[in-house]
């Protein structure tokens, strides 16, 4: 995954973050819901003071930032992953120490009716 920060933010990274959702155009989307997994690169200020006091609060709670991944999948349906992506990299954007975001929406049920094996959207967001 890449990103198109300043390279004078650090970066933390978690990927993978899975939650059962219910976005799309469909009806059974809606009705059934699937998996969505999120990748998040966060490009933070400097982790050299958190890194120096080993102290949580001068650097992002991480497990803190995969909940609330987590609390904007499991929420309102929304019909694109567009529009998921964009709302989880506003709430990544409120967490102190993170100045810019990129995101992943992985949707790998798709409705789509040929073989594949995933379908994606990724953005990048600043402050």
């Amino acid at each position: 995954m890449t990103d198109t920060f300043s390279r004078d933010l650090d970066r933390i990274i978690l990927t993978g973050v899975t939650a059962r959702g219910f976005h799309g155009v469909f009806d059974h989307e809606r009705q059934d819901g699937q998996e969505f997994r999120v990748d998040i690169v966060l490009g933070v200020l400097s982790i050299s003071k958190a890194a120096k006091s080993d102290d949580l609060r001068h650097t992002v709670d991480y497990g803190a930032v995969a909940q609330a991944v987590v609390e904007v999948i499991e929420g309102p349906p929304v019909n694109l992953i567009e529009t998921l992506a964009v709302t989880i990299a506003e709430r990544c954007l409120d967490f102190d120490y993170v100045r810019a975001v990129t995101v992943t929406v992985h949707k790998p049920q798709a409705p789509i009716p040929v073989p594949f094996d995933d379908v994606a959207v990724r953005i990048t967001r600043a402050r």
